[in-house]
């Protein structure tokens, strides 16, 4: 007796599949432009620009994206699930000081890969509550990673603390890698001077 056949699906749920596909496949395709455009410097694309690489029309894309806000908070997430694992590793150095070097570098490594992200973001957080809300949780994030690594007394020390917090700031590596126009090798041994000589001058009591 031949086995029973699994029967097909109704006309209408197969339609139905094919424009859920369409359109996550359009979804994909505009945030994917949006970073495409921002890595290759225009940071403040258009949503006719957007729509244009990414080969929808203009109505797709608020279609998929309430507003602007909507899509820049895609890319915030798809740029984040890229450097959190990086961010979240902990430092494997013999001291403190140690593990601040370690951060400075892995600092380096991903202000230099999301510079381009973080200043498109920062141009719009100012009239968007929600992505002024998401840089001061990241702010946030950087800084309580930070004080997890130093001593207590050092976390006494308010301005010795805040220092090494400016130090390791991303407005500090943007300042020196577009305001001086150093290398990315260059700004990171400044990077390294800054934190050393924090570090010098603080008073173990």
């Amino acid at each position: 007796m031949p086995a029973a056949m699994n029967p097909a699906p109704p006309p209408t749920a197969s339609r139905a599949d094919g424009r859920r596909a369409r359109g996550q496949s359009s979804r994909t395709k505009i945030v994917a432009a949006l970073l495409d455009l921002v890595s290759k410097g225009d940071v403040a694309p258009s949503a006719a620009r957007v729509a244009e690489i990414a080969g929808v029309g203009l109505r797709s894309v608020f279609r998929h994206f309430e507003d602007m806000d909507a899509l820049y908070r895609e890319m915030g997430e798809v740029i984040e699930a890229r450097i959190l694992p990086i961010m979240l590793q902990a430092p494997v150095g013999e001291t403190w000081q140690d593990n601040l070097m370690e951060i400075v570098d892995r600092r380096a490594r991903i202000f230099e890969e999301t510079m381009p992200y973080r200043i498109s973001a920062s141009l719009r957080r100012f009239e968007s509550p929600y992505l002024m809300q998401d840089h001061r949780r990241f702010l946030r994030l950087e800084i309580e990673m930070l004080a997890a690594q130093l001593p207590a007394w050092v976390k006494a020390d308010a301005e010795g603390a805040r220092a090494l917090t400016v130090a390791l700031s991303f407005q500090t590596w943007r300042s020196l890698r577009h305001d001086q126009e150093l290398s990315a090798d260059l700004a990171r041994a400044v990077v390294r001077r800054m934190v050393g000589d924090i570090v010098a001058g603080l008073s173990n009591p």
